[in-house]
């Protein structure tokens, strides 16, 4: 297939905390294109605060965005997957979703991700269509979580974090992620089924 530049891709800016706008947003892509083969939720949020301190508004939109959105978008296209007899479903977990770390509506929504991506994994399994999740770790990007964590903190404090938890000795990068969402998406993948990919350089090893 062709590869995308600039001229054949198009951008939507949709709120993914609002359910309704979600789902209009999938009727658009299906009354335009006729539906996708390659799903990769990647948005995410985390509100950084005590359990007992939560606000019920907080708690909901980390849900919504990081659960709730992803499977609405998964549950409008697989029908067209199905029929197509192929198609990709990447949702972006964390390592905090798998082990303890981060703020509890983060670890639970991206717990119930992965539980959600494997279960629907299992009931597509005959359809030609896979899902899997990919759980990065603590990756560097200026819009990032690193970003917050490196300007909140001083020098020591963050290579004291390197040391103690990044065996490789650096944070992460988000090429190694794309790569990963490359292969799940490719035909070369078409056996990896229900599965969560750590993509974190050992961190999950090390941080628990």
């Amino acid at each position: 297939n062709e590869l995308p530049t600039r001229e054949n891709i198009n951008y939507f800016s949709v709120d993914l905390s609002e359910r309704e706008n979600v789902s209009n947003f999938c009727d658009t892509i299906i009354e335009k294109y006729g539906g996708i083969s390659i799903i990769v939720n990647n948005a995410g949020i985390t509100e950084d605060n005590l359990f007992m301190r939560m606000t019920d508004n907080a708690w909901d939109k980390v849900f919504a965005i990081n659960l709730d959105a992803s499977m609405i978008i998964c549950r409008k296209f697989i029908r067209g997957m199905i029929k197509n007899r192929w198609g990709r479903i990447i949702n972006i977990a964390s390592i905090y979703g798998r082990e303890y770390g981060g703020s509890a509506p983060y670890m639970a929504a991206k717990a119930a991700l992965i539980a959600a991506t494997k279960h629907t994994a299992i009931n597509l399994a005959k359809t030609g269509v896979t899902a899997n999740c990919i759980a990065p770790g603590s990756i560097k990007h200026e819009k990032g979580s690193w970003e917050k964590f490196v300007n909140n903190n001083n020098e020591a404090t963050v290579n004291n974090f390197i040391e103690k938890n990044l065996p490789m000795g650096d944070f992460g990068y988000p090429e190694a992620v794309g790569d990963t969402v490359s292969f799940l998406a490719s035909e070369n993948s078409k056996m990896i089924l229900g599965t969560c990919l750590n993509v974190d350089g050992g961190q999950s090893n090390s941080l628990f």
